[in-house]
């Protein structure tokens, strides 16, 4: 892709980005059983939009990046540095909370590990749990190197892997 073609695709990413937002604020001003059925698929919608679209995008591309969108971005932390074993835990995290929590976000069908981390980011920040990207990545690497969860691809790129609970 030439940058001719980048600047195109960001204008139109940027507008599909900005749109889903505004649905998601609609969403929210509807009765609490209509936002269960709504904002769900389109949240994974948005996600898969930012981690498979756009963050792939602006990495080839950092300086297309509207400066608006850093905060609300996710800019994936690169996996290949951090094994389970550097990780430290803040005061009050447990191994065992932050397997559940990511237990939680895995289902029994594949999903790009960009998808399950960028989903855990949010849950973790709504639900006031302390675990980072970081944290995530390095832990699913683990429970798959030690087969408590099944994975494809290559667990330190989050946008070439997959994963799934085990059948």
């Amino acid at each position: 892709m030439n940058r001719k073609e980048a600047i195109r695709l960001s204008d139109q990413l940027i507008i599909a980005n900005e749109a889903m937002m505004k649905a998601r604020t609609a969403i929210a001003e509807l009765g609490k059983e209509e936002q269960l059925e709504f904002d769900g698929p389109l949240f994974e919608l948005l996600v898969e939009l930012q981690w498979q679209v756009m963050v792939p995008l602006y990495e080839k591309f950092p300086d297309l990046l509207p400066s608006a969108l850093l905060e609300e971005l996710p800019v994936p932390a690169p996996t290949t540095d951090v094994a389970w074993s550097d990780v430290k835990l803040p005061r009050g995290a447990t191994t065992a909370a932050l397997d559940d929590f990511l237990m939680s976000l895995l289902e029994p069908y594949w999903q790009k590990v960009a998808l399950v981390l960028g989903k855990g980011i949010v849950r973790s920040e709504e639900l006031g749990f302390p675990f980072t990207y970081r944290m995530m990545a390095a832990r699913l690497r683990y429970l798959w190197d030690t087969g408590r969860i099944e994975a494809e691809g290559h667990l330190r790129s989050p946008t070439q892997s997959q994963v799934r609970l085990q059948d």
